[in-house]
């Protein structure tokens, strides 16, 4: 270990004290490339530090300043005045009392403390160990115990929310913290938008785990040090998923024993997925101000990871807990969610480094760029929203039609019965839809007719409306069932077919055979295309999209640049409820519509349904469980840069950016 001796006093040179060797006596091989100062002055220097970061007017003998880095650990302060006076008292030399100083500021900087009885005795006892090796007596076999007083070490964090409250490192009141900060990150998502608890969550929670940083600790140690974080966060946001189990009698009865264990490995899988920004910069050795910079770099790895990851899910980024700031939500037609995401990371766990860092120009430096980014993204968010209300072609009229029956009168026990059920649920639509004023285009949601389609089929909801249709249902084609939403003229007959091409494993298809049981085996579609109808004279183009694959960035547009001027996302958001799944899909749909720039069409079987502008704006909308149907038109179509760059481009240009700027922050403090 290095050490850096600094006299601020001169009156220290006249004793003779190897402080390199005692200060080496505290640490183990691990700490070879770290190092400390030791800054030798006065009880005046002392005094003055103490008034101004404890707000204690004294001197103490020692004061430490811990910078909780694997390298610089931080400075040793020591007065000799006090440490004179006291080993006077003590009846020992001033240099022993000057090496227990020394070896008691080094654990200090290593994280111990003895704020309480039981972190003062595991304390004293290493101070005993170590100073017995380096040939000094127990200081503490006196009765001149003063080290009791824990102003000397108010450390660089004096003002942290943990230091005040004693959270121990590594204790169960940590992880059981931890586990609870998992919980309110999920609370920044609709429909609750506390969008300050999840960042407070956040910042809190890489404070508590980078405290306990020791890249010695291995890969094990450091990921279950982050899992309560990570897994009570993930089932939190992807606990609704499992409503579906309860929604019809039938899939209860079948399900429900997989209740717990879905939960549990919701846990796990998405513990593991969030604890990778944690892990990795746990793991590395590097600056505060590079560490910042690392987190937010993999924060967005990993979101762009689990787009792809086991047939993605990419749910609930965390640029989407600004929703409820449309200035701020429009940069992702810039940067998209995984750019957004990096730069609100970013800016919260720089302002946690420099403000744990306070004389860190890198760190201040590193939260400034991150900030810049943050304002610059309001400006351009700003710009998208005016682009976004451009009016030169405006879409037909189109009907949006919310069946919002059950899962369970949907249901049907015998062929009879659901020859009935069938004929029931046509006449129902039909009546739903229909109304004097006709609009161009009538859409019904995912699912919506309830009997399987060929090809050649003749569609009686159309021809009974005398109106286009588009429509979702179950159709059969070359011995594959596919989900599918249908193109049908006014005289029935059938003119495009779109198959969903990203399937939901365990609902739609079976990932892993017959070992989990699953309601039903699907084939894929064969990918995005855009489909176009004439409508009053004028031919509307639109991308479609079934269910979930809305979420899916850059997963709808086909390679080639086609004109588009909407997407129509038919999905049953039934087996959900009320549950926060089925705003948060809404939400994923305002996003779409932003990284996109094209407005989106949302045709939902129980709601949400809604018109959605290209900016993110609901402009209309259904609301959950009411039946119903919803006329309106759409516009401001245009092509952002973050369509064009794709969330791939970005990814490269993230990890370029993170990569320039951490160079940039080591070369300064080379320089400095």
């Amino acid at each position: 270990m290095k050490i850096y001796v600094n006299y601020n006093d001169n009156r220290w040179k006249k004793y003779d004290i190897d402080f390199v060797r005692v200060a080496n006596s505290v640490v183990d091989k691990k700490y070879t490339n770290a190092e400390i100062s030791i800054v030798l002055t006065n009880d005046d220097e002392i005094h003055a530090l103490n008034k101004k970061y404890r707000n204690i007017d004294k001197p103490t003998n020692v004061l430490s300043f811990e910078l909780e880095d694997d390298i610089l650990l931080g400075d040793i302060y020591i007065a000799l005045d006090t440490v004179a006076r006291e080993a006077k008292e003590a009846n020992i030399s001033i240099e022993d009392h000057t090496a227990h100083m020394i070896v008691h500021g080094v654990l200090h900087l290593l994280g111990y403390d003895h704020i309480k009885e039981e972190e003062a005795k595991v304390m004293e006892a290493k101070e005993i160990k170590i100073l017995k090796k380096i040939g000094i007596k127990n200081p503490y076999a006196t009765d001149s115990c003063i080290y009791s007083d824990s102003s000397c070490c108010p450390g660089s964090k004096i003002f942290s929310f943990f230091k005040k409250i004693k959270i121990r490192k590594n204790s169960l009141e940590q992880y059981v913290l931890l586990a609870l900060l998992g919980v309110g990150a999920s609370l920044g998502f609709a429909p609750f938008y506390m969008w300050w608890v999840t960042l407070l969550s956040i910042a809190c929670a890489y404070k508590l785990i980078i405290r306990s940083n020791n890249s010695k600790d291995g890969l094990i140690k450091n990921f279950l040090r982050a899992l309560p974080f990570s897994a009570t966060y993930s089932m939190c946001m992807f606990w609704w998923v499992l409503h579906s189990i309860y929604v019809v009698p039938e899939l209860t009865a079948q399900f429900a024993i997989w209740t717990i264990p879905a939960l549990l490995g919701i846990g796990v899988v998405g513990g593991i997925i969030f604890a990778i920004p944690f892990v990795v910069i746990s793991c590395m050795r590097t600056i505060p101000a590079c560490r910042a910079i690392l987190f937010a770099t993999i924060w967005a790895f990993v979101l762009w990871l689990r787009e792809w990851l086991c047939t993605g899910f990419p749910w609930n980024p965390i640029a989407n807990i600004t929703m409820p700031f449309p200035i701020v939500a429009n940069s992702m037609a810039f940067w998209g969610a995984i750019g957004l995401s990096f730069v609100i990371i970013g800016t919260i766990v720089s302002l946690v480094e420099a403000l744990s860092n306070k004389e860190s120009k890198t760190c201040w430096m590193v939260f400034g760029v991150f900030s810049l980014l943050f304002f610059i993204g309001i400006l351009l968010g700003e710009n998208n929203m005016k682009i976004s209300q451009n009016d030169s072609f405006v879409s037909p009229v189109v009907r949006i039609v919310q069946p919002a029956q059950s899962a369970v009168q949907k249901a049907s026990h015998s062929r009879i019965e659901a020859l009935k059920n069938a004929e029931e649920n046509i006449k129902n639509l039909i009546l739903l839809a229909s109304d004097k004023n006709k609009p161009d285009l009538i859409v019904f949601p995912e699912t919506s007719y309830p009997l399987v389609v060929v090809k050649d089929d003749v569609m009686p909801i159309a021809t009974a409306l005398d109106a286009n249709v588009l429509i979702g249902t179950t159709f059969y084609d070359n011995g594959g069932m596919y989900n599918s939403m249908l193109v049908v003229s006014s005289d029935g007959v059938i003119q495009d077919i779109y198959s969903k091409s990203h399937l939901v494993p365990f609902g739609e298809y079976r990932p892993f055979g017959d070992i989990i049981p699953t309601p039903g085996q699907l084939s894929a579609g064969q990918g995005p295309k855009v489909m176009s109808i004439n409508l009053d004279n004028k031919n509307f183009s639109f991308v479609p999209a079934i269910c979930y694959e809305i979420i899916f960035s850059d997963s709808l547009f086909p390679k080639e640049n086609l004109h588009i001027d909407a997407i129509i996302n038919i999905t049953n958001d039934t087996w959900f409820g009320k549950t926060p799944g089925t705003y948060q899909h809404l939400d994923m749909v305002r996003r779409y519509a932003i990284e996109s720039g094209v407005p989106i069409i949302r045709a939902n079987y129980s709601g949400i349904s809604a018109f959605v502008a290209a900016n993110g704006e609901i402009i209309s909308s259904l609301p959950i469980g009411q039946a119903g149907y919803l006329d309106g038109f759409v516009w401001g179509a245009h092509n952002t840069l973050y369509r064009t760059i794709g969330k791939n481009g970005w990814v490269i240009i993230i990890l370029v950016f993170s990569c320039l700027l951490m160079t940039s922050v080591y070369a300064l403090k080379k320089h400095k």
